[in-house]
């Protein structure tokens, strides 16, 4: 059945465009972050493990709720790792060590591409493409991506 829901095809094609770069960029943020919760090492291991896991529960509730956005808006979501890659802005792996500072920071540029990506969105979904439903919804993401980074940051002071 059509989407009638007040935004025209052409809007709701161009936000859902975005929101599946965003969902790219959450599940390979997701994966990296079970990377670390699996693989971290060090004298701070059991804290460090049970970080990452927070952080990979808190991702996966953000990946259902982007793809769940597209699907209100009439579009699908991608679901494939080659789709996944090919849309992200992040990179899948990067040089860093096994202790719980080397992810860290490996995380914190992550969250903090993810959040200058989603605030570059919220004007433009609201303004130019008239969804202020979704103008919204990221908003409430990237101030969880801002907690996220904090509680990271945190980790270095």
């Amino acid at each position: 059945m059509k989407t009638n829901i007040g935004m025209t095809e052409s809007n709701r094609a161009v936000v859902s465009e975005e929101l599946a770069k965003l969902l790219a960029d959450e599940y390979v943020l997701y994966t990296k972050t079970r990377n670390a919760h699996w693989n971290v090492t060090g004298d701070n291991f059991h804290a460090m493990h049970l970080f990452f896991e927070n952080q990979y529960e808190k991702l996966d509730g953000i990946i259902d709720r982007v793809a769940e956005r597209m699907r209100k808006i009439g579009h699908f979501a991608p679901a494939t790792l080659k789709v996944y890659l090919e849309l992200t802005h992040l990179t899948e792996y990067s040089e860093r060590t096994n202790d719980g500072l080397g992810y860290l920071k490996d995380l914190l540029q992550d969250h903090e591409s993810i959040i200058e990506f989603i605030r570059g969105n919220i004007v433009p979904f609201a303004e130019q493409h008239k969804d202020y439903g979704t103008s919204d919804f990221i908003t409430g993401l990237m101030e969880e991506h801002e907690e996220m980074a904090w509680m990271i940051r945190a980790y270095f002071a």
